[in-house]
């Protein structure tokens, strides 16, 4: 071991002991004892501090686990580079879209014990979607009906006309259509359709006073497409969000706090920033030049340089916000995510703590989508209840395992669990929108250095 080797070790080491004082079964090891190449590792730590010298990323961390020891732990560059404040293993970020998994686990928590059946439509619990229309104009996954009964073709996306023609789906979305984004639902900010274009005209993603607002809203937009019939990424975790409150008789945040938040020992992990930790939370960049409102996500921007984010992009996480979106709300941290993960590697339990059954944690980390393919265009990867799905490495071409699960979050984090190889991957990054491949060059130099 040379001693940029030992140098990085010992400083992780020392890093990691604070943030394991509440996380007994998770200690740090060498690589070596678990499988990994301490040398190769360096190729990661050095590929990160490039990134950082390019200004591709500003700082973030990254976390390796294997065997449920942590064999890597280490940081890079800045949480904030305006008051030069370095990156630090307890750095908090906003993780968005991985808040996604851990409201799946909330509401696969709550079938448990029997509150519901994954065939149940959504309305029998949520009466403002009891009744849902789809919009005819993206209603067949693209197919526009012409008054002379005849057929159009579009994709569903582009500047489409505002026909505002709607119709009764064949059959109202289900709970299992909400965990598998199959619901029907959209994001409003991915694509242009009329129905995209009524969701950014009731600003649907901007601030609600809570989640029962947020659906009585959503329940007077037609559905873009037929539940059941197409994957389309969507608000449709939020409604698993309101789901839980209905459910529980608890609202979602406490819900979460209660229920694994505190049993989990995830202490950094909350849906707004608190006052005593604001410090610790990392800045939010965006690519220089990008627009001040969702219109971020449909303008091209090949930016490479970063500058803070506006506060458009904060909002939502500030002190007395209310919306708890289960979509993409929380804050957490690389060492909080682990917990979550390692729970779930471990078929829903850590430290003496169960959440799930290992039948549900195999349950929501299978392939669900049968012949519906998969969104973003991607082969050999499908989706269960709650988790992206890797179901075929060699036709995803991806250096990972069959069965993986995972997801991403829309300022570069992303998480990955394999159980084939009994290991997880956490990395954290802070720019949005996210331009970079950071997260996946992340998990290709992890594998490169598992050598056993």
């Amino acid at each position: 071991m040379g001693n940029r080797t030992r140098l990085w070790w010992v400083s992780a080491l020392l890093l990691v002991l604070a943030a394991t004082a509440q996380a007994r079964d998770i200690r740090a090891v060498a690589p070596e004892r678990e499988g990994f190449s301490s040398e190769r590792l360096e190729r990661l730590d050095a590929y990160m501090q490039r990134a950082v010298e390019r200004g591709v990323m500003v700082g973030g961390n990254g976390l390796i686990a294997r065997n449920g020891r942590i064999v890597y732990f280490d940081e890079w560059g800045q949480r904030d580079r305006e008051a030069g404040l370095p990156m630090t293993a307890d750095t908090i970020f906003r993780i968005y879209s991985m808040t996604k998994p851990i409201t799946g686990v909330a509401l696969m928590m709550l079938h448990e014990e029997g509150k519901f059946r994954l065939s149940d439509p959504v309305g029998r619990y949520i009466p403002e979607l009891a009744n849902l229309q789809v919009a005819t104009s993206t209603a067949n996954g693209g197919t526009v009906a012409r008054s002379d009964g005849t057929q159009s073709m579009t994709e569903g996306v582009g500047d489409l006309a505002l026909t505002g023609q709607t119709r009764a789906p064949r059959r109202q979305p289900t709970i299992r259509d909400l965990l598998m984004h199959t619901a029907g639902f959209s994001y409003g900010v991915f694509g242009n359709t009329e129905v995209d274009r009524a969701y950014r005209d009731a600003g649907l993603l901007g601030q609600h006073p809570d989640l029962q607002d947020f659906v009585a809203k959503l329940g007077k937009i037609p559905l873009q497409y037929e539940p059941g019939t197409r994957w389309h990424y969507s608000v449709a975790v939020d409604v698993q969000g309101r789901l839980v409150e209905v459910l529980s008789g608890k609202r979602f945040g406490e819900f979460l706090k209660e229920r694994i938040f505190d049993p989990l020992g995830m202490t950094d992990t909350s849906f707004t920033i608190d006052e005593s930790k604001r410090d610790r939370v990392a800045q939010l960049y965006s690519p220089v030049g990008t627009p001040d409102d969702f219109s971020a996500w449909l303008t091209p921007n090949a930016a490479v340089e970063l500058e803070v984010a506006s506060e458009f992009a904060n909002r939502n996480y500030q002190p007395g916000a209310t919306f708890e979106s289960g979509g993409g709300g929380l804050l957490s941290t690389a060492m909080d995510y682990l917990r979550f993960s390692q729970m779930l590697l471990n078929g829903g339990e850590l430290n003496g703590v169960r959440l799930l059954s290992p039948r549900t944690v195999e349950l929501m980390t299978r392939n669900h989508l049968g012949d519906i393919p998969m969104g973003f265009g991607q082969r050999g990867t499908g989706f269960g209840l709650g988790f992206g799905v890797l179901t075929d490495a060699g036709d995803a071409g991806d250096i990972g395992s069959d069965g993986e699960y995972n997801w991403g979050g829309a300022a570069g984090t992303r998480f990955w669990v394999d159980p084939e190889k009994n290991l997880v991957g956490v990395f954290m990054v802070q720019s949005l929108p996210h331009r970079t491949t950071l997260a996946a060059d992340f998990k290709t130099l992890t594998y490169q250095a598992l050598v056993d």
